[in-house]
Parts: C-alpha cells; sequence; structure tokens
C-alpha cells in the first residue's frame, strides 16, 4: 500500500511541475490568454491538494 501511494506522490509531483512549467512559459508569453492562466493555476491547487492529502495517507498508513 506504501509503495502505491508513493508512485501516486511522484507523479502528482510531477504533474505539478508540469503544470507550473507550463504556467511559467505562459507568463512569458506577451500574447498569453488570461483564462488559460486561470485554469493552470486551478489545476496547480488541486494537484497540490491531492498531494498533500496523499502524505498525510502516507502518514496514516505508516
Amino acid at each position: 500500500m506504501k509503495i502505491f501511494l508513493l508512485a501516486l506522490l511522484a507523479l502528482d509531483m510531477l504533474a505539478v511541475v508540469a503544470v507550473m512549467l507550463a504556467g511559467a512559459l505562459g507568463m512569458a508569453n506577451p500574447e498569453r490568454d488570461p483564462r488559460r492562466s486561470n485554469r493552470l493555476m486551478r489545476w496547480r491547487v488541486i494537484l497540490q491538494g491531492v498531494a498533500v492529502a496523499l502524505v498525510l495517507a502516507l502518514m496514516l498508513a505508516g
């Protein structure tokens, strides 16, 4: 169970980094769409919430 949760946490952390990178690259674009930036921000917050929940689940499983 712990290994499964750790794998999910690793995938989630990679997703957070990918979304953050996409947002940073989008901010560098002078013709950026503010709706896309907001959508990326929401996804980042959701993914970080999932990461916190997975860390809590790992603590409870330990």
